[in-house]
């Protein structure tokens, strides 16, 4: 940041300037003298032109961009050479402000026709050596007015969401972290050093294993790493030692301090690779840190009362989320019931090696016992265990997960548990389950959230259609009684005006998810709901609206001969342009430019010769391209 600087000076003088308060040119690059002896090249950012991409609107034109870059140049500045450069956010263009990613791809494409060379800072380098020198301040960052402060205190940096909250947390939240991190410390060296060479040269070096997970890749990891050959329990306690250390560095990640509040999903997540951290540690050396953690964790406040403190965050977010073999081994006991896993399959970062599994139904009830080997993908960690458990058909599900203790107890198991599931008697499934099993402490609550929702969704699924049978009975059969009312300009009753509303929003889902949209079924339905003021449900018809368009889009990418899917594609858009929502055309816009490069110039041609097909293909293309907010000469 241009905030950042202290003072600049030219290689060739001894006077050095003041340039405090944002005042360096970033114009030109700058030699800075580490402490250590050596040296580094850095540039300091264009702070006006960098906030105005971010919160001035610069992105509504591709050309304010391009003229704003190329107005930042000196004109007075001789023969010295100039690079103007900003630092904004990725998530800028297209998240935070729309379409601002194709105001970014114009403005380069402008920068490009003018006298302006687009660059890097490597190139920059590589032809003009640093002439300057710069002393940045010490201990600043960016995005904090007060140093540092907002990764440790509450110095009154935040997202300003929020008028009133504090950020009293963040110095609890540090203090907490960094409690565990010293006292993980010493236990990974004194761990790691009974089996690695230097424990934190093998620390640093497990980046490597992170992003190459393969068996060869690990074998070379601990054949540079490894004090001796492995075996293989001390291979699973080196990675959890490892991985122990990988958390310790995530529960600092930058993200989880820069926001308003303590549960907050990114604050969370650090708490959660603390979690982990902690885990890992109380299996590795049978320590208790969980209490002692909270203890420093309690003290930092939620902004929400529902919240409370850092321990109620943790008790309600994070220890849920703490998973194990039992529990990876408990969610694919459960999923099997509704997905179908080959013998070898994954789930998340776990391999699960099916040895038998049996299913019986009976009516709308379903059990399922099974032996799988769950396997950490992570630490080599493994486990085979022995599950059974019992669907109702409805949300209540009921299961027990056990470490496999030998095929004799195991087949006795299954034999008891399906002889009563056989007789429909689930009263006595569930005793001979739970004599088996102990306690059955899994539920559909049990599950991972992504697969719970699927669940949940085809559970779901059978109750929203009765909801909807029971809807639409009473919307055909009372249709032209609310035609009467409408009339005459009588509101209709609440009872009626929900069975309009949950019919028309579902035949318009319905209608838009079609392979082949019936267009003038959806004007009528818009229709009918303009007239009876139905609430339309716009998000998520405006998601189905856009997979349709994008679906014919790409139907005509492919077979660009197809003058029927071009003139579907065309009325579709039509549509999509006057329905009551909005529509992402981004695909489809992206999809129409290759085809203006690539198919348009040759159609374009024969139409001129002639070719009537080719002209109606011409007009229709042109009309989409209108519609799509091409301009087309």
């Amino acid at each position: 940041s241009p905030y950042q600087a202290a003072r600049v000076k030219r290689l060739d003088e001894k006077d050095w300037r003041d340039v405090t308060g944002g005042g360096v040119d970033p114009r030109r690059p700058y030699l800075v003298n580490l402490p250590s002896g050596r040296r580094i090249v850095i540039f300091f950012y264009d702070g006006p032109i960098s906030r105005a991409v971010a919160f001035e609107r610069l992105l509504t034109r591709g050309e304010y961009l391009a003229e704003r870059l190329m107005g930042a140049f000196r004109q007075d500045g001789g023969d010295e050479p100039q690079l103007v450069h900003i630092a904004t956010d990725g998530e800028t263009y297209g998240h935070h402000h729309r379409h601002g990613d194709m105001a970014l791809a114009y403005a380069l494409q402008y920068i490009e026709e003018k006298e302006v060379k687009l660059t890097n800072y490597g190139e920059y380098l590589a032809r003009h050596a640093p002439q300057w020198e710069a002393e940045i301040i010490e201990r600043t960052a960016w995005s904090c007015a007060h140093g540092v402060g907002r990764w440790a205190e509450d110095c009154g940096c935040s997202t300003g969401g929020h008028a009133g909250w504090k950020q009293a947390w963040r110095a609890p939240l540090r203090a907490a972290l960094d409690w565990l991190r010293d006292y993980l410390a010493p236990l990974y060296e004194k761990g790691a050093g009974e089996l690695l060479k230097e424990p934190w040269r093998a620390r640093d070096d497990y980046v490597n294993v992170i992003l190459n997970r393969s068996t060869r890749n690990i074998e070379r990891f601990f054949n540079r790493n490894g004090k001796y050959e492995l075996s293989t329990d001390e291979l699973v306690r080196a990675l959890k030692l490892l991985e122990m250390q990988r958390q310790s560095l995530l529960m600092y990640t930058s993200c989880g301090w820069f926001f308003d509040e303590l549960s907050g999903i990114e604050t969370v997540q650090v708490i959660q690779y603390a979690g982990r951290a902690i885990q890992l540690a109380e299996e590795l050396f049978e320590v208790q840190l969980e209490e002692g953690f909270l203890e420093r964790l309690e003290k930092a406040p939620s902004n929400l009362p529902m919240h409370g403190n850092g321990r109620r965050i943790y008790e309600k977010f994070v220890k849920p989320a703490v998973s194990n073999l039992e529990k990876v081994g408990a969610h694919y006991a459960m999923s099997s019931l509704w997905k179908e896993y080959a013998e070898q399959d994954g789930v998340y970062c776990y391999w699960v090696g099916r040895e038998h599994f049996q299913t019986a139904t009976a009516g709308r009830a379903k059990l399922a016992v099974g032996r799988a080997r769950i396997t950490s993908m992570i630490t080599h960690e493994t486990e085979l265990l022995t599950f059974g458990v019992l669907h109702f058909g409805d949300h209540n599900l009921i299961g027990g997960v056990r470490r496999h203790r030998g095929t004799e107890e195991y087949d006795e198991m299954c034999r008891e548990v399906m002889d009563g599931f056989s007789r429909a008697d689930f009263p006595e499934t569930i005793r001979r389950l739970d004599r088996h099993f102990g306690t059955l402490i899994y539920s559909l609550k049990s599950l991972f959230h992504d697969e719970q929702r699927k669940i949940l969704g085809q559970i779901l699924g059978a109750t929203l259609g009765e909801a909807e049978a029971a809807y639409r009975q009473l919307y055909e059969h009372h249709t032209p009684l609310m035609r009467f009312l409408s009339d005459l300009r009588i509101p209709l009753p609440k009872a009626l005006k929900t069975a309009d509303e949950y019919i028309i929003n579902a035949d318009l889902r319905s209608a838009f998810e079609s392979e082949a949209p019936d267009l003038e079924l959806i004007r009528n339905l818009l229709d009918e709901a303009h007239t009876w003021q139905i609430e339309l449900d716009t998000t998520s018809l405006s998601y189905v609206l856009t997979q349709a368009v994008e679906r014919q889009a790409e139907r005509f990418h492919a077979n660009p001969d197809d003058l029927q899917v071009l003139a579907s594609l065309k009325d579709l858009v039509d549509l999509a342009r006057v329905a009551p929502f909005d529509t992402d055309f981004s695909r489809a816009q992206d999809l129409y430019y290759t085809m203006l490069q690539s198919t348009y110039p040759n159609r374009r041609k024969m139409a001129d010769g002639g070719h009537e097909d080719a002209a109606r293909w011409v007009d229709d293309f042109r009309h989409l391209g209108e519609q799509l907010s091409f301009s087309l000469a």
